[in-house]
């Protein structure tokens, strides 16, 4: 088996920050932001089917409406409300992996912020799972999604961006966040095709 199978053979998805504040309706919705439930649905359930893990970030911020990122952007995602739920099109095994991120008042726009209820990052989980390469969708391409994959590939991972399974906030940032991710190694996955569907 050569390196390429090994590698395929250890992905897992991680799906970003798919809540309802990004969705239509929300404080901070992203356009067609719950169109990316379904196609996220098609590798979240190939990778149930492979007893591989499922890892989903979400912003989680306090409620106090004064921290500095509701400075720059509206109140959203706030603790334990409905903004901050997962859409209720995605769907998520009983045993998926909860990164939070954004509790604090430093910016934390990557998943690779957040930790798990017990406080654990998420790149220490993902190597205590022997995981080494990801599948990346969801909201917002131009912020969570793009500094997600870009601290991926940092940190070593081989990435895949899923952008039919992903949309953007603004059509110049996102243009601006498609070609970093893109010549900085990220591998893009226009539809859900081969590698989600496959086996």
């Amino acid at each position: 088996m050569g390196l390429a199978s090994k590698r395929r053979d250890r992905w897992a998805p991680l799906i970003v920050d798919p809540e309802n504040d990004f969705c239509p309706g929300g404080s901070l919705a992203v356009t067609d932001g719950d169109k990316v439930m379904e196609p996220l649905n098609i590798i979240i359930m190939k990778a149930v089917r492979e007893g591989r893990p499922v890892i989903v970030s979400r912003d989680w911020h306090r409620p106090d409406l004064d921290q500095p990122h509701f400075q720059k952007w509206p109140p959203h995602c706030i603790q334990n409300t409905f903004g901050a739920e997962f859409h209720r099109n995605l769907f998520l095994p009983a045993n998926a992996i909860i990164i939070s991120k954004g509790m604090g008042d430093a910016d934390a726009y990557s998943a690779f912020d957040g930790v798990t209820a017990d406080g654990t990052p998420l790149d220490t989980v993902l190597k205590s799972l022997g995981v080494d390469t990801l599948k990346i969708g969801g909201l917002a391409t131009d912020y969570c999604v793009s500094a997600t994959v870009l601290n991926a590939i940092k940190l070593g991972y081989e990435t895949h961006f899923l952008l039919y399974a992903s949309r953007g906030v603004v059509k110049e940032t996102t243009d601006a966040a498609l070609d970093k991710m893109w010549k900085s190694g990220a591998v893009f996955s226009y539809a859900p095709y081969n590698f989600e569907l496959v086996g």
